[in-house]
């Protein structure tokens, strides 16, 4: 009995060696090969990344056009002509947001195996069709365009979320997404929604250009 234990304990152990040798000699074949064509298991992705990795490119492109969007909404406030550096330093934070939340996703996608992709445009069909807008604007009309702004961002991290969980089932990149965009983004949205309405009843002052220019003193200030 002890003999037939013993030759069933050392048949299984030689078929998890075996198996262990074939996953060992699978992962030296695909990191030795020389060959570029072919997919290789020796990389950093995993779960449902491939299915999202569109949608996330897509929002890297988002970030990117709106920090440069928001880089010309800063340039034309700090002109001897609107002299508004209130106006000035609110768009040029968001400019710089916009562009260190690229770079970050950017390391992102990359940590989890993607490359980041510029030559190819990716549409995510939660993003909302940018026209060319004309950005020399007053005031007002800025706080706006930032508001929608904001709103089409949070819009596409809100698709990559759904997009990660449901359709490619990455709870990692969810998750990354939820707290690096979700909570801080609706902030945004709530401050630039309390602008815009309180620069609006300043506008119906009888003297709106002191209005204004006070109000782009407490922009400083902020």
């Amino acid at each position: 009995m002890k003999f037939l234990i013993f030759v069933a304990l050392l048949a299984s152990t030689c078929v998890s060696l075996n198996a262990e040798e074939v996953c060992h000699n699978n992962v030296v074949r695909a990191c030795s090969t020389s060959t570029l064509s072919g997919p290789s298991i020796c990389n950093a992705r995993y779960g449902g990344i491939s299915h999202v990795e569109p949608e996330l490119q897509a929002y890297i492109n988002s970030h990117l056009t709106k920090s440069y969007e928001y880089l010309l909404l800063a340039t034309h406030f700090n002109s001897y002509q609107k002299n508004r550096p209130g106006f000035q330093k609110l768009y040029q934070s968001l400019s710089d947001r916009s562009f260190d939340d690229t770079i970050d996703m950017i390391k992102q996608l990359t940590r989890r195996g993607g490359r980041a992709d510029f030559n190819t445009r990716h549409e995510s069909p939660a993003s909302v069709s940018t026209q060319q807008q004309r950005l020399e604007v007053d005031e007002l009309h800025s706080l706006a365009m930032a508001l929608d702004n904001e709103k089409q961002l949070t819009t596409g991290a809100i698709h990559v979320h759904t997009q990660s969980l449901h359709a490619a089932r990455d709870p990692e990149t969810a998750q990354y997404i939820e707290e690096k965009f979700l909570g801080s983004q609706a902030e945004t949205i709530r401050k630039l929604s309390g602008y815009a309405n309180d620069l609006s009843k300043l506008m119906n002052q009888p003297d709106p250009s002191l209005a204004i220019y006070l109000f782009d003193e407490y922009l400083q200030k902020q």
